[in-house]
């Protein structure tokens, strides 16, 4: 690499510079009624369908300098500056421009080929004096109750900054134009932009964990009140925690990784600050996630013990119909049997044939009657010591 990429000095912090550090990280404040004469950052546009830059821009001392339209403007003028920093904001690019990147700042072909494929998990490598980080933000989508996940791969050496985006998230306008507002903070050069990246990411995970805590008290109350499609639900929500936990599990890993490297790297004892505030918020927010997990997984037992206990209420309830219709088939049986028996006597003796003994026989009438009322009277018996009657 050229002298003009070698690593500058990383100026003292102030006692005096902590609000505005604090300014910088926190939310900007809506503008006044009369807005002040200077006009505002540009911001990053909606990243197109085909890749392209969204934002470039030179610093000198905090202080943008210059606005180039291409790379290849960009490359220029940071060749022009002695103190200058680039940052290069693109979405969804190109391989020529990611190509074109890797040839002028010396990126690992590795990282390289990681920024063109995408679907990385978050991760930190160190390749001489440039860093390549991977960053999974995420967004809650109200209307559909699902959580959007992107990706943000992120290029820093000495003297550049290179954000590529695959995704919708994060908003990076936003950390660009609270970073301008803060000069005395973006003068820090490309450690400070890269913490008010980890920023943006992780707090952009709070409205996530606030949606997805909504939606397991929705999907409780679904449960205890029978919803058929609940099961769905949970299942989908436990994929989404899934892929929230690829994201922020393996992010405190990389922040205590950046901490282990403060002295080695002479980081300003603000930024310092700032990274370990990150780090507890992505500690505590990977934690609810896996109480999320753990949640669901509660859930979704509960959820099968709920169901299996309705079905076997349903087997018995359907058991305890048949044994009942069963009941009622015995009695018509029972009383089929006995009524079939008188029946069987009259049609024999109905047949009227001549040579039938009893026809002639003076008691064969009341001999007839007889059987079929001692008939009747042993099966009604018999029926009755079985229960079925």
């Amino acid at each position: 690499m050229s002298d003009r990429r070698a690593r500058r000095p990383v100026p003292p912090s102030g006692g005096g510079r902590k609000p505005v550090w604090r300014r910088a990280v926190a939310p900007t404040a809506p503008p006044p009624a009369d807005p002040p004469a200077p006009s505002p950052a540009p911001t990053e546009p909606a990243p197109a369908e085909s890749g392209s830059v969204v934002q470039a821009a030179l610093y000198r001392d905090g202080v943008r300098v210059a606005t180039p339209a291409s790379l290849a403007d960009t490359f220029r003028e940071l060749r022009e500056q002695q103190d200058g920093m680039a940052w290069i904001g693109l979405a969804r690019p190109t391989e020529e421009e990611i190509l074109s990147l890797a040839a002028e700042f010396d990126l690992h072909p590795l990282a390289v080929e990681d920024a063109m494929e995408a679907h990385q998990r978050p991760k930190l490598e160190r390749y001489g004096d440039t860093l390549f980080v991977v960053l999974r933000a995420a967004r809650y989508l109200d209307a559909s109750e699902e959580v959007d996940f992107g990706e943000l791969h992120v290029f820093i050496g000495p003297d550049f900054l290179i954000t590529v985006r695959h995704g919708a998230a994060p908003d990076l306008s936003a950390v660009r134009h609270r970073m301008e507002e803060t000069p005395e903070l973006l003068k820090l050069g490309p450690e400070a932009v890269l913490y008010a990246i980890l920023d943006a990411v992780v707090d952009g995970y709070a409205p996530v964990v606030a949606g997805v805590q909504n939606d397991i008290d929705e999907i409780e109350t679904e449960v205890f009140g029978g919803d058929p499609w609940v099961s769905r639900r949970i299942y989908e929500l436990s994929r989404e925690m899934v892929e929230f936990q690829r994201a922020t599990r393996p992010l405190v890993g990389m922040l205590h990784a950046l901490m282990a490297g403060f002295a080695k790297y002479g980081t300003d004892e603000e930024l310092q600050r700032y990274l370990r505030d990150v780090a507890d918020h992505v500690t505590h927010t990977s934690e609810r996630v896996d109480g999320f997990r753990q949640a669901l997984t509660d859930i979704l037992t509960v959820n099968a013990t709920l169901v299996t206990q309705q079905q076997n209420a349903e087997m018995r309830a359907l058991a305890e119909a048949g044994f009942e219709q069963n009941e009622e088939i015995k009695k018509i049986s029972s009383w089929a049997a006995i009524l079939f028996a008188p029946t069987l006597v009259g049609t024999i003796y109905g047949m009227n044939f001549e040579n039938m003994p009893e026809l002639g026989w003076r008691f064969g009438y009341p001999f007839a009657i007889g059987l079929m009322g001692m008939v009747c009277a042993s099966l009604y018996v018999i029926f009755k010591r079985r229960d079925w009657l």
